[in-house]
């Protein structure tokens, strides 16, 4: 075994996300935060017609680019409206 192996076995170490080999990232983060809820503002919708399904554009802070989401997974009941409840 090289010095390298002994110097880093056991160690607590920091690394990005998107610098691991296995398991895929995309699984990292889905195992860690799959469950996590996310709120944002729908800033458009859109149909499938294929499908059938209704799909809602999603702004949500801190991400730089807006979501898409099935209309039916939206979660209750933090539902709001800007315009208030009489309009």
């Amino acid at each position: 075994m090289t010095s390298i192996h002994s110097e880093l076995k056991g160690r607590h170490v920091r690394f990005r996300l998107r610098d691991l080999h296995l398991p895929d990232p995309a699984t990292v983060l889905d195992q860690l935060h799959g469950d996590e809820v996310l709120e944002g503002s729908v800033i458009d919708t859109t149909a499938d017609v294929s499908t059938g399904g209704v799909y809602v554009v999603i702004a949500v802070d801190g991400l730089p680019q807006p979501v898409i989401l099935a209309a039916e997974r939206i979660l209750g009941p933090r539902m709001t409206s800007r315009e208030g409840p009489d309009e």
